[in-house]
């Protein structure tokens, strides 16, 4: 029997969205304030979905303790409180936009979740600016 459980998770960042090729002007143009070059930050919704059978043995389909671990380990302490430019390895060369981001944590969570589950992450930037990845 095929079931999704949701973990619920939020972090803080900063971040500035440019890029290191275009001058100031296309920058400015294509992400407005967004582009601000002492960075701004949200404060981030996490929505992590696990899908797979339940453990006829356990009547589980994830133990959410483990979830919650992993979402802690792998996405809170890496983001949480952070500049996503200057401190998160994997912005140093990807702008970290909303739709990037949702891929990096997908990634840091899908290495090290059991492989028999799909994995699907709702990131929120706001309440009404938010993205969904499957993989």
């Amino acid at each position: 029997m095929r079931i999704t459980a949701y973990r619920k998770a939020h972090f803080n960042a900063a971040h500035r969205l440019y890029r290191q090729d275009w001058d100031d002007k296309k920058n400015a143009a294509i992400f407005g304030k967004c582009n601000n070059p002492h960075y701004h930050g949200h404060n981030y919704d996490l929505t992590v979905g696990v899908t797979g059978d339940i453990d006829p043995e356990t009547g589980y389909l994830i133990d959410l303790k483990i979830l919650k671990d992993i979402i802690k380990k792998e996405v809170e302490n890496a983001l949480d409180h952070k500049n996503l430019n200057l401190e998160v390895p994997e912005f140093k060369e990807l702008n970290p936009t909303v739709e990037n981001i949702a891929v990096v944590i997908y990634n840091k969570i899908k290495r090290v979740l059991d492989e028999r589950f799909e994995l699907e992450i709702t990131l929120y930037e706001t309440p009404r600016n938010f993205v969904v990845y499957k993989g």
